[in-house]
């Protein structure tokens, strides 16, 4: 199924990160696409800037970003959108995506992706906000569904409700993080398999994959792990109801060797082709 921006499907990314700017950089590996984080290109020079010009040249690039803050009380934040505006420009980004989320109030950043509740008074804020937002940029931002660790009393939509409605009144597309939401199902006891279901899949326009610690009574969202079975299999459930979209594996924490990650980010294209990838290797 295409989205409803025509946007390609770039194959399979991985974030681009510190650890493997020199293995990036002495070898040009074979990669289809690197995502970036927005903030740490935004107002730093140097060496990162001078790589990330160098992996712009020959690669397909992606921003994503945490500062955004969608459901923020706080006016938006017009300096913080001029410097993503001209990083895109700067490496041609494919699009810019964010999160639903708070990630401050009274101009303090808590550097951290907020939950919301999920009301009418949230959705008419956030979808008005998206679209001041979007205009700004003069593209489409697509919203990427957090994990999270509680909810909200008041709230009167389930998460995967008020994401659809916030992309419809405000036209932004989504990137489902399919590890999210297993985490999310997880901590809150809903169910996964209904969630990614649900989600418009015209409106999906990237996937993001990844590792989680399973602490037993609950999950941390931590990037720091091989990508489990049971999250392949959501992403196997998504891939038959959106077919090609673009797919990134985000890793973060104790970031292994490139190919460990590549590998990963194969595994992903076995998993959409129906095969099995469990003794799938890096290319």
């Amino acid at each position: 199924m295409a989205n409803r921006w025509n946007l390609p499907d770039l194959g399979f990314g991985i974030g681009l990160r510190t650890v493997h700017f020199p293995h990036i950089l002495a070898e040009w590996p074979e990669m289809d696409w690197f995502e970036i984080l927005s903030e740490n290109f935004m107002d730093t020079g140097g060496r990162p800037a001078y790589v990330l010009d160098r992996v712009a040249e020959r690669y397909p690039v992606v921003m994503h970003g945490v500062s955004m803050s969608v459901g923020s009380t706080d006016p938006v934040n017009f300096e913080y959108l001029k410097k993503l505006k001209a990083l895109a420009k700067r490496t041609k980004a494919r699009w810019i995506s964010d999160h639903l989320c708070w990630t401050g109030v009274s101009g303090k950043n808590t550097h951290d992706l907020l939950p919301m509740p999920y009301t009418d008074e949230s959705l008419r804020h956030v979808a008005a906000r998206v679209k001041t937002i979007m205009d700004y940029l003069e593209q489409p931002v697509f919203l990427e569904n957090p994990s999270s660790y509680l909810e909200f009393t008041s709230s009167t939509w389930t998460e995967c409700e008020f994401l659809s409605q916030v992309a419809e009144q405000s036209g932004c597309g989504i990137l489902l993080d399919v590890n999210n939401v297993y985490v999310s199902a997880f901590n809150h006891g809903f169910d996964a398999g209904e969630y990614v279901d649900r989600i418009p899949a015209d409106r999906i326009a990237q996937i993001h994959l990844a590792g989680h610690t399973n602490k037993g009574t609950h999950i941390l969202d931590t990037h720091s792990d091989h990508v489990v079975d049971e999250v392949w299999q959501l992403y196997r459930r998504v891939c038959q109801r959106a077919g090609g979209v673009s797919t990134l594996i985000e890793w973060d924490e104790a970031v292994p060797s490139f190919d460990t990650v590549r590998a990963e980010a194969w595994k992903a294209r076995a998993y959409r082709e129906g095969s099995d990838a469990r003794g799938s290797q890096a290319a």
